[in-house]
């Protein structure tokens, strides 16, 4: 388990991107673990994304067929819609907490709100124009360890109800491109403030990325798309 472990976190250092997933056939469903560069993580959106359009995709799966995944954050479920991808993630509803130092001091910018969820900071800005323009002090969040901080306001580009970018330094990753994980948090936030359950938020990083959402009591519904760009094989040592 801890030689698989140690190889898991190898390829996903070798791949260098904000998050690797792996999977085990089981016999109802897949085990899948989520490793960025440097650590594994409890839950990853994007990457659950991926490895449902990779199932069916590959035929491992039927269109119609909903995806199963056993991980550290419990089940978690995908299915199709038209081109979309809908998952059932658990929701991460924050508490208003005083944020270390480190925090405030590495935005460079005074939130009107901080709070916290299972596993981030959330920080609310006062206008998606303060979202795009951060240039936050990176050595600074690393002090954070794996807490990860995830800054957000209402949005004024219309089509969207909020916007956000999400910062993880201490697991390797600067800022994450689109974090499905951190909408589980974002969705109740948003929903108690906008005073409405199905939302659209945008993920304001260089990339950027849409990301649909619906709170559903304490489960959150996220949609999003998905499409191959690269298949390969990997050869171990041993091959």
């Amino acid at each position: 388990h801890a030689r698989d472990e140690a190889w898991m976190q190898d390829v996903a250092r070798e791949m260098n991107l904000p998050e690797t997933a792996f999977l085990t056939k089981q016999d109802d469903g897949y085990g899948l673990r989520w490793f960025t560069p440097t650590v594994e993580v409890e839950l990853c959106g994007h990457a659950t994304l991926a490895s449902a359009h990779a199932l069916w995709e590959g035929g491992y799966l039927k269109s119609d067929e909903p995806a199963l995944f056993h991980t550290q954050s419990g089940l978690l479920t995908c299915v199709r819609q038209g081109a979309w991808i809908e998952m059932d993630f658990p929701a991460d509803p924050e508490k208003a907490v005083t944020p270390p130092h480190e925090v405030v001091a590495a935005l460079g910018v005074q939130p009107r709100y901080v709070g916290r969820g299972r596993f981030n900071y959330v920080a609310e800005l006062d206008s998606e124009e303060a979202v795009r323009n951060l240039k936050p002090d990176f050595r600074l969040l690393m002090k954070l360890g794996h807490d990860c901080v995830m800054v957000t306001s209402r949005a004024t580009t219309p089509g969207f109800d909020f916007v956000s970018r999400f910062f993880a330094p201490g697991d390797g990753i600067d800022e994450d491109p689109v974090t499905g994980s951190a909408h589980c948090l974002l969705a109740p936030y948003w929903s108690k403030r906008l005073g409405k359950d199905a939302m659209v938020g945008y993920q304001a990083s260089a990339r950027g990325g849409v990301v649909g959402v619906r709170l559903e009591g304490d489960r959150v519904r996220l949609r999003g798309q998905a499409v191959t760009i690269l298949r390969g094989e990997l050869l171990t040592e041993a091959d």
